[in-house]
This record gives structure tokens, C-alpha cells and sequence, in this order.
């Protein structure tokens, strides 16, 4: 097993800290959005995600840093994450100046339904979070508290000219502080369309993370790697194969790396997947597969990936081995997938007893 160096819980004072966007998210249910006449109201962002996920379900100790305006879309996304337990007091606001020029950025996210798809409509063009610069926030004050791991990804690093600085900032004050670092690549192309910047500032980032998610197509279009075609007749294993075959390469070209994930997600329709994960331990040069679930119906999918990502980190700071962290992420991955909204409302008991059920190959009984 890679030897991970997590600092020990008593060293520090966060388990896990975030800098991402967070977003309001407004759900039409079961009504496609067009025709929506009624929302719920959640919040989701790939990174606050993860955060979220190590505080509600796993109850550890995460902070998130973020930009907000101060207006009652902010208070409500803070509102929100105080719920889940995540501090929120490194959050950087910004002053509503009552015409919007500055606002928190709302995106409408339709869950979908049979063969009609998933749909996600962003309206965060002039949001607070891009005002980001180097500088704006005391890394080195939230370090000093002791922090166990730390998170960014591939959505926030793009999503300004100064973003990418922000986050090398981080990930640099992290590495000098011994936080552990995980990158999820996430690429969104209504995010950067143009993947050669992408690319190069994905470079820039990943060259300090000892932990990369991302799937076959995010290795592609945020890092340039491309995988042997495997067509859809083939095993599992053969895709695996040609998988492990591409993260050599990206171990090689990124020595730092110790750990490369991913969940692997077959979409058969819009509530219907095939689901499994995966970890690649880089000095053993050995892939970790999760239980492989087939045919599970799913109400809402977003934030699957996150969610795989936070039942890892959960794992490996409680002190599990690799196995064991693949299997608790792609666990509470699926769990999250079942409840509507991006984050996560299950309990770490849930995610042991879905560990239990697909490894035994248990169905679902009521709990009365």
C-alpha cells in the first residue's frame, strides 16, 4: 500500500478543507424545466461537495472556502452548509449592491427520467468566486490550524483568469503545510470550452496533488491522455486493462501522484446505471475494483462522483486500507445517487451496510 502520510486527527484542527464554487441549485422534480412551476431549493459544487459528504455522512471536521455576495441567496447557501457541519467561516463575501451586477451563482438541474436525460442550466457568469485573486485568502492562517486533506478542482480552476492562480496558491500552501491534496479533474466543457487551456492549467495543478480523480473522458479532455479503444462488447476487465495502461502514463508523467480514481458509472438511462470504482495504487502499481452493482435505479446523479471521492477520503482517514476506501466510495456514491440533490443524506452506517449488501450480493429490506 502507498505510503499516504495523512497527518493524525490530533495534529490538526480540520479533516478536510475545500475551495470551490457553491452554487444554488433550484429543482423542478419530476418537471422538465421548461415547464416548472415550482422548485426545491438545494446547493451543490464539485468541491463543497466532497466536504460536505466527510461532514453529514462521515461526521469529521471540514471547512469550506468559497466566495459568496451577501445577500439571501448567500446566507442561504451558508445556511445550508452550517447544517451539514461544515465551518464556514473562511468563506470571503462580497457586498450586494442591489442591481446584481455581483451575484451567487444558480444553476436549474433536472434530474431526468428514463431516456429522457439529465440537464443542467448555470447561470454564473458574474459570480463572486471568480473575483478570487492570489492573495485574498490566509492560506497559510487556515494551514497553521492543521488540516489532514485538501481538495480543489478541475470546475473552479478554470472558471476565471485568476482561478488557476488561486488554486496553485492553495495547493502550494497545502503541500508546505503536509495536507494530503486530491484534484478531481471534473472538465465541463459549458465551463472551458477550449480544452488546450484546460489542459494547461490542469498541468499546472495536478503536478502538486497525490490524489487524481477522474474518468476515461476527463483524462482526455483536461489532461490530454487518451486510452486504447475498448468497444462496448468487451469485458470489464479488458477496459480495465487498457485504464491501468493510460494511468501508468500519467504516473509517470506526474511522479507525485500516489493514488488515481475514479468511479465508473454505465448509464443504461437517465434513473438506471450500472456502477463500480476504481483506485490505482501508484507504488504498487495495483488497481483496487469496488463490488460491481448492475441494473440500480437511481433518483438524481449528481454529485455520484463527489460522493465517491469523499467516501475514499473518509475511508483513508479513518484509517482504512485501499480496498476498503474503494468500496466505501463507491458506496456512498450510489447511496447519494439514490436521494434527491447534489450532496450527500446518508449516515456512514448506511455506506457499511451497502458495502455489506453488494459484496454479498444482499437485496433491500425494510426497516421497521
Amino acid at each position: 500500500m502507498a505510503d499516504l502520510n495523512i497527518k493524525p486527527a490530533g495534529a490538526c484542527r480540520f479533516d478536510a478543507v475545500s475551495l470551490g464554487e457553491v452554487m444554488l441549485r433550484l429543482d423542478p422534480g419530476d418537471v422538465p424545466i421548461a415547464r416548472a412551476r415550482s422548485l426545491r431549493v438545494w446547493h451543490g459544487g464539485g468541491e463543497v461537495n466532497v466536504t460536505e459528504g466527510l461532514a453529514a455522512c462521515f461526521r469529521l471536521r471540514t471547512a469550506a472556502v468559497t466566495a459568496l455576495v451577501d445577500d439571501g441567496v448567500g446566507r442561504s447557501i451558508e445556511m445550508q452548509l452550517r447544517e451539514a457541519g461544515i465551518d464556514t467561516g473562511f468563506i470571503k463575501w462580497y457586498p450586494f449592491d442591489g442591481r446584481g451586477d455581483l451575484h451567487n451563482g444558480v444553476n436549474f438541474t433536472f434530474a431526468g427520467k428514463g431516456v429522457l436525460p439529465s440537464v443542467t442550466e448555470y447561470y454564473r457568469a458574474h459570480t463572486p468566486v471568480r473575483e478570487l485573486k492570489p492573495g485574498d485568502i490566509d492560506w497559510d492562517g487556515i494551514f497553521a490550524r492543521g488540516v489532514r486533506w485538501f481538495c480543489t478542482g478541475g470546475i473552479y480552476n478554470v472558471i476565471s483568469p485568476t482561478s488557476n492562480d488561486v488554486a496553485l496558491e492553495a495547493m502550494v500552501k497545502a503541500g508546505e503545510s503536509g495536507a494530503f491534496r486530491s484534484f478531481d479533474l471534473n472538465y465541463r466543457s459549458k465551463v472551458e470550452p477550449n480544452k488546450e487551456k484546460a489542459r494547461e492549467k490542469n498541468r499546472r495543478i495536478v503536478t502538486h496533488a497525490d490524489f487524481l480523480v477522474g474518468n476515461q473522458s476527463d483524462f482526455d479532455d483536461a489532461l490530454g491522455y487518451t486510452t486504447a479503444k475498448v468497444s462496448q462488447s468487451d469485458s470489464l476487465q479488458k477496459w480495465l486493462d487498457a485504464y491501468v495502461e493510460m494511468l501508468r502514463r500519467v504516473a509517470k508523467d506526474f511522479p507525485n501522484l500516489k493514488l488515481i480514481g475514479t468511479q465508473l458509472r454505465g448509464a443504461l438511462s437517465a434513473d438506471r446505471i450500472n456502477w463500480s470504482a476504481v483506485l490505482f495504487d501508484v507504488a504498487e502499481d495495483q488497481m483496487h475494483l469496488a463490488t460491481v452493482r448492475e441494473g440500480i435505479e437511481i433518483r438524481d446523479r449528481t454529485g455520484g462522483g463527489d460522493s465517491f471521492a469523499s467516501g475514499v477520503a473518509a475511508a483513508l482517514m479513518k484509517g482504512k486500507s485501499i480496498q476498503e476506501a474503494v468500496e466505501w466510495g463507491a458506496a456512498h456514491g450510489i447511496l447519494v445517487q439514490e436521494t434527491p440533490g447534489d450532496t450527500t443524506m446518508v449516515t456512514q452506517k448506511d455506506v457499511e451496510a451497502e458495502v455489506k449488501r453488494a459484496q454479498t450480493g444482499g437485496g433491500v429490506s425494510a426497516l421497521r
